[in-house]
């Protein structure tokens, strides 16, 4: 069955990829727009994640550096360094037809959308994805997820962290490792969509990446909600799902799969809601104990995985509109 959304929330570790464009960013501080890139690599993978094209360089950024202690570079070592915009249609070049990846992209994705629209120019980044993420759904048993754990637990040699040319090619290597496990595993991939809006002045500015779920819960679902799921019988399109927090997938993983499979996602428990995927029998607190004193359904994570493929089609909300009378109603005025 094909994705009922238009918007590409995550995909299969199998499908064919057009290439990667791994970014990391080293910053005068943490708010964009107003702190600055001070340091930059972004490097364009083909698909079988093979360097093809690279941008790399120190940034002048016209302020204070910040915390040298951290990134190690002084005023002086920037003074005579390119602006960004020196080198955006460099950097455009690697990132078009691309999926940006980095570790927390949102943050890089921040800072290289506000530096882009310094200059005036449109960034052409369509989707991003997060290496953290990604990492979570990989089940490694490590103790935090930072990028120099999984580059130790991958036997990847990280030179001088806090570099962005290093960390950009240890998380490179890192990349290649996870998503080999996710085709093992047939684990997906937190691909995710950004937006950019064009305002009537021709400025173009990018919407900062919202958590899945906030945006989820709020995404109109294109079909009747059928009712309660019935433990034996395949899901149906327009059911209301929750996610109790007793489950073994991340939550990003299974909205993704509930959003592509065209079921709705809910972030609260009533009568209307037709599923809540918890992992507990008994659970005392939370969605799950919410689903047992309503009598709403449950099932595990594994239970939903399961079934999330071969969910039926529902019955679409555009068969309820009388397309007659509304020409009848609109006649009128």
């Amino acid at each position: 069955m094909s994705p009922t959304n238009p918007a590409p929330w995550g995909r299969p570790a199998s499908d064919p990829e057009a290439g990667w464009a791994v970014i990391d960013v080293e910053t005068s501080g943490f708010r964009p727009g107003q702190a600055r890139i001070i340091s930059l690599a972004v490097l364009g993978l083909d698909a079988k994640g093979r360097i093809e094209h690279s941008v790399v360089s120190l940034l002048n950024p016209g302020v204070d550096p910040g915390p040298t202690h951290v990134h190690g570079l002084t005023a002086a070592m920037l003074e005579d360094q390119p602006q960004f915009g020196d080198i955006i249609g460099d950097v455009i070049d690697v990132v078009r037809g691309r999926t940006l990846v980095a570790h927390n992209v949102a943050f890089d994705y921040a800072f290289l959308a506000a530096e882009a629209e310094l200059t005036g120019a449109e960034l052409p980044v369509d989707t991003v994805m997060c290496t953290v993420e990604l990492a979570r759904r990989l089940d490694l048993g490590l103790d935090n997820l930072r990028l120099e754990t999984l580059a130790t637990h991958w036997g990847v040699t990280q030179q001088r962290p806090h570099d962005a040319f290093d960390d950009a090619l240890v998380l490179t290597r890192v990349l290649g490792a996870a998503l080999d496990r996710a085709r093992e595993h047939d684990i997906w991939l937190p691909v995710h969509p950004v937006t950019r809006r064009r305002w009537p002045n021709g400025r173009v500015t990018h919407d900062e990446l919202r958590p899945l779920k906030a945006l989820a819960s709020r995404l109109p679902c294109p079909y009747l909600n059928p009712g309660p799921y019935v433990r034996g019988r395949p899901l149906v399109q327009g059911m209301r799902v929750a996610l109790a927090a007793e489950v073994r997938h991340t939550h990003e993983e299974l909205v993704e799969r509930i959003l592509h499979a065209g079921l709705a996602y809910t972030d609260v428990v009533d009568r209307e809601t037709s599923l809540v995927v918890c992992n507990e029998a008994a659970p005392e607190q939370g969605k799950g104990f919410q689903a047992r004193q309503l009598g709403v359904p449950t099932v595990s994570d594994a239970q939903f995985m399961a079934g999330v493929n071969s969910v039926i089609g529902g019955t679409s909300m555009e068969e309820f509109v009388d397309a007659s009378r509304v020409d009848d109603q609109l006649a009128l005025f």
